[in-house]
């Protein structure tokens, strides 16, 4: 195996490096959510039935649909170009054997120092990639 730098990336470059396109970058805002503190600007549909929203007039803030939507190709894709797998244990990462140039392993949040230690050692002998590898990582001193 190859050596690997501390805080680098275990596995490679994607199989398909494909350049991700997004429609929209900016999230939809809820309608006269600028107006009040109580509205958030989380979406939520309009349903009223003068609604300027909902009936789409021009000048009206936009609403989501189905035209805003990702290349199927890309929708999901990390921004280095794999798919992210979350992963709970060694186990888990077996299953990315064969698919290490597709899938990026993500340490689930709820898993402890100690096994994600295990994981990441695990994931560079596998050459697969860890999205948060470096995550709750402490150098141990000897005592």
């Amino acid at each position: 195996d190859l050596p690997v730098e501390e805080g680098a990336w275990a596995g490679g470059e994607p199989l398909k490096k494909v350049k991700i396109v997004k429609k929209r970058t900016t999230r939809f805002i809820r309608h006269q959510s600028d107006r009040r503190d109580t509205i958030k600007p989380s979406w939520r549909k309009p349903k009223g039935i003068d609604n300027r929203v909902r009936r789409r007039f021009k000048g009206a803030i936009p609403m989501p649909n189905v035209g805003y939507g990702s290349n199927k190709k890309t929708r999901h894709m990390l921004p280095n170009g794999f798919l992210k797998f979350v992963v709970s244990n060694v186990k888990d990462l077996e299953l990315l054997l064969m698919h290490n140039r597709r899938y990026a392993a993500e340490v689930a949040h709820n898993v402890s120092a100690l096994k994600r230690k295990a994981i990441v050692e695990r994931a560079q002998q596998l050459n697969i990639n860890l999205t948060n590898g470096n995550a709750r990582l402490r150098s141990q001193e000897d005592a």
